[in-house]
């Protein structure tokens, strides 16, 4: 068999119902819809929205908000194709197996750990930075050391000012991040069910408070802010001294690869397909409820944030907390709405963290019964039918990397690994109704291939606007990938062994 040989769609749809060994069916439309909310508000809207529109796009983020959620639109509708028509867990791994052979399949699994795993491990560092802004409001903090990784120092940017009186100290471990990891982790491992139920909560939550923003903060907005809507076409260097494209469209399109992570998530409803009680009918409803209802929410709350403070306040003073930040600077008798932002920041975050836990366990799951990682990965607990050893090792790699690494590293590098994966779903939709037109789809993407090309072109531009750095870094990545391939993977495929 050869680097390309194809995972019969028979096959996948049999372990769909494999009896004592399949993950248990729970999930409704609703718990779905659910999920997908919960993964996608968070640490997106609450912090990438600032700095898009500080580093790259000004007001009109709002536009780059639009863009991206086209190219998710596009990817959701040959997600939830695939998802309908394959219900099984694995998401683009799984689709890109059946479409496009089993290296192409190990290539999307291997860069779905940027996507779940290293995002987790991102927000998990952002839920810490919340974490002391809540304690601030009692006049309490972390010390400095347990609350960042050893290659951070406290230095005059730390525009929280919690820390000065700790300026030049070396951060030792993130414990905050680490603990919110560590007590997801033994929820998903209790069960998806139960996951979904808590996670429920944290939606209805989270919606309100930024529903309540946008309402409270609509008639706060200065019609002077959001001019030049679209700025002229420039350079910004930022603090770090990293060169963005501010304005015009490439600094549109720059600040939608940025505000991308804020869509990261509604992907990973697909994950849980073989969990939906009726996947034909409740997996396209999921995917793409989620996405419509984030879109709107996404696109108000960056006009009204944008329009409340200034792009010069993202860039100083209102760089982190920003949400925070605008409310108390410029909404005058709003104290206690900044307190509420705070903690639905954190139970945003959160939430987001469960999916993306949740997401990652179940690609290698998928990725474990096919014999391309070891069978530990789809080892299930015997009383809660969960894959819990590979939440137990996802826990190792996902805290060690939140405890002891900076979360600026890879933010950029999850939205990457997340438009790689998406192009490959819109082009697999596009292969498998050339190759396998008899097989039944519930639900159908109109109008392909023309849908599958714009999805393309959309997450490729996106992608475009990121940079070389996070190119080289993707393709360091996948580097490392096709090494454990072909040393291990290849070997154990039980697809070659057939």
């Amino acid at each position: 068999m050869g680097l390309f040989t194809k995972k019969p769609i028979a096959s996948l749809i049999l372990d769909s119902s494999a009896g004592e060994k399949s993950l248990k069916r729970t999930l409704g439309a609703g718990n779905l819809i659910a999920l997908g909310i919960g993964a996608i508000i968070g640490a997106g809207l609450f912090v990438r929205t600032a700095a898009a529109a500080a580093n790259n796009a000004g007001p009109s983020v709002t536009i780059a908000f639009i863009v991206a959620a086209v190219g998710c639109a596009f990817a959701g509708l040959c997600y939830a194709e695939f998802a309908s028509m394959i219900p099984i867990a694995g998401s683009a791994y799984t689709y890109s197996y059946a479409t496009m052979g089993e290296l192409v399949a190990w290539i999307i699994g291997w860069d779905l750990v940027l996507e779940y795993a290293v995002g987790a491990a991102t927000v998990g560092i952002a839920w810490s930075e919340y974490l002391n802004k809540l304690l601030g409001i009692f006049h309490q903090r972390i010390p400095y050391q347990w609350c960042h990784s050893p290659f951070e120092i406290c230095n005059l940017h730390d525009t929280s000012g919690m820390f000065s009186d700790e300026f030049g100290m070396h951060g030792m471990m993130n414990v905050p991040a680490l603990f919110i990891i560590f007590m997801l982790t033994l929820l998903l491992i209790r069960g998806t069910k139960e996951s979904a139920f808590v996670n429920g909560i944290i939606v209805i939550s989270k919606v309100a408070i930024v529903i309540v923003f946008i309402i409270l903060g609509w008639g706060y907005m200065s019609p002077a802010n959001h001019v030049p809507y679209i700025p002229p076409a420039s350079t910004f260097t930022d603090s770090y001294g990293v060169g963005h494209n501010y304005g015009g469209i490439w600094g549109i399109l720059g600040a939608a690869g940025v505000v991308f992570f804020a869509f990261i998530g509604f992907d990973a409803v697909s994950t849980a397909a073989q969990e939906a009680k009726n996947p034909k009918k409740d997996m396209p409803i999921g995917i793409l409820g989620s996405l419509v209802i984030c879109t709107v929410l996404y696109i108000l709350f960056a006009h009204v944030l944008t329009g409340v403070a200034s792009v010069e306040d993202f860039r100083t003073a209102g760089k982190e907390g920003s949400v925070v930040f605008a409310i108390q600077h410029y909404m005058a008798g709003y104290g206690w709405l900044a307190n509420l932002v705070t903690v639905a920041i954190l139970f945003g975050f959160s939430s987001v963290i469960l999916v993306m836990l949740m997401g990652q366990s179940r690609v290698f799951y998928s990725m474990s019964c096919d014999g391309l990682v070891p069978k530990t990965f789809s080892n299930l607990h015997p009383k809660f039918q969960t894959p819990y050893h590979s939440n137990w090792i996802f826990l190792m790699f996902v805290g060690g990397f939140a405890a002891f690494v900076p979360g600026d590293i890879v933010g950029d590098m999850t939205s990457i690994g997340t438009l790689f994966a998406f192009i490959l779903v819109c082009a697999g939709v596009w292969i498998l109704r050339i190759t396998n037109p008899e097989i039944q789809r519930s639900f159908k993407v109109p109008f392909v291939p023309v849908v599958s090309i714009l999805g393309i072109l959309v997450c490729a531009a996106m992608i475009a606007g990121l940079g070389w750095t996070n190119w080289a870094r993707l393709g360091g990545w996948l580097v490392i990938g096709l090494v454990i391939y072909f040393v291990y993977s290849r070997k154990h495929s039980k697809l070659r062994k057939l």
